[in-house]
């Protein structure tokens, strides 16, 4: 008779070898402290590791360098904070070029018009002060207008960024004028600014696709009828 074999029995998996006694394993390591060995260890092999350190210095001394300039004055200290706001803004909006290119174009025009104003006061003396002085704020509130008017349109049929450049130069250009006659500045601002709009909102658009429509039609009228014989 054969004898019969004793069926293997099956172990249960003991606890890990890091906490004897416990059934549970060893927590793993946060991402935030390997970051940090990566950090410090400098592996030539790691990419990660070894462009952020020249990144960390690089970040330290120009945060040092900015708190030393705006510690000297207080005009310092405002323009070192108008700086980093501009690069904050930028930052920020950098997958935006069309937006970035209308507030660069609103703060040039803003910057030209009233340095015009300024030159025709200067020129006249001061006959109409208070006129040039309207007209400032004036083409201020026209630019802001060109800025706001470019992206309160839904479908936009062109680049707003252009519209408000665009904008901006018939703004700037109504400046100059109104440095030789001030009560017309503003009004042809008005004017060039609000037909900007217009000829590239969505009005316009359909316009143009009406004439077309029609010159179309017309074209085919003509080619479909009889040839005077």
């Amino acid at each position: 008779m054969n004898p019969t074999r004793p069926k293997p029995t099956t172990r249960t998996p003991g606890p890990p070898a890091g906490r004897p006694g416990s059934g549970r394993a060893d927590p793993p390591t946060s991402p935030a402290l390997s970051r940090l060995r990566r950090l410090v260890r400098q592996d030539k092999d790691d990419p990660w590791a070894v462009k952020l350190l020249p990144r960390v210095v690089f970040c330290v001394a120009a945060a040092y360098t900015l708190f030393a300039i705006a510690s000297e004055s207080g005009s310092s200290f405002v323009t070192v904070c108008a700086l980093a706001l501009v690069g904050a803004v930028v930052w920020l909006l950098r997958r935006r070029g069309q937006l970035l290119l209308g507030l660069a174009s609103t703060l040039l025009a803003a910057a030209f018009t009233g340095y015009f104003s300024a030159v025709g006061d200067s020129v006249r003396a001061s006959t109409s002060a208070t006129v040039t002085g309207q007209a400032a704020f004036g083409y201020w509130a026209l630019a802001g207008m060109a800025l706001l008017g470019a992206w309160m349109v839904k479908e936009h049929p062109g680049r707003r960024g252009v519209t408000v450049v665009l904008a901006d130069v018939i703004l700037v250009i109504a400046s100059v004028v109104g440095m030789f006659l001030p009560e017309a500045g503003v009004p042809l601002g008005f004017l060039g600014v609000l037909g900007v709009l217009a000829l590239r909102g969505s009005r316009a658009k359909a316009i143009a696709c009406g004439a077309r429509r029609a010159f179309g039609r017309v074209r085919q009228g003509k080619a479909t009828d009889p040839a005077d014989s």
